[in-house]
């Protein structure tokens, strides 16, 4: 972390069946003062989703149950989280799987292995867009 570092107050929701990947996103994104919550089920996503209230969700896609596609159309038909950006995250490549993040409402995609600087961009580019803090490095 060098030069000037700017702190966010945005809480962030982590949604991934892998507890490594909240784990890592969550410590990293804690150090430039993000809240963040993380859920490791996608059927509690929606629920977990009401608790925290979330200024911006980062969502996998291949989760067992409900897929990310599921839980984004979801969130999305809820007036309550109409309007919260959503990023997929995924291991998934093809064009067609990031039309159809777009098309369930995502707002950003994502591709795994990503380093945690340029998650911190994109989500910083994202929350921009809806006036909220941002952290920088």
């Amino acid at each position: 972390m060098s030069g000037k570092i700017k702190l966010s107050t945005a809480k962030v929701l982590v949604v991934d069946d892998e507890p490594e990947i909240t784990e890592i996103i969550e410590t990293f994104l804690s150090e430039y003062g993000f809240q963040v919550a993380i859920e490791n089920s996608s059927e509690r996503a929606v629920d977990r989703a009401r608790e925290v209230r979330p200024d911006i969700i980062l969502l996998d896609i291949m989760m067992p149950g409900l897929d990310g596609y599921d839980v984004c159309q979801q969130l999305k038909k809820d007036n309550e989280f109409d309007k919260i950006p959503i990023i997929f995250l995924t291991g998934k490549d093809r064009s067609d799987d990031m039309g159809r993040s777009f098309k369930s409402g995502g707002d950003m995609f994502i591709k795994k292995p990503f380093s945690c600087e340029r998650l911190l961009e994109i989500i910083n580019i994202v929350l921009m867009s809806t006036g909220k803090a941002v952290s920088t490095l």
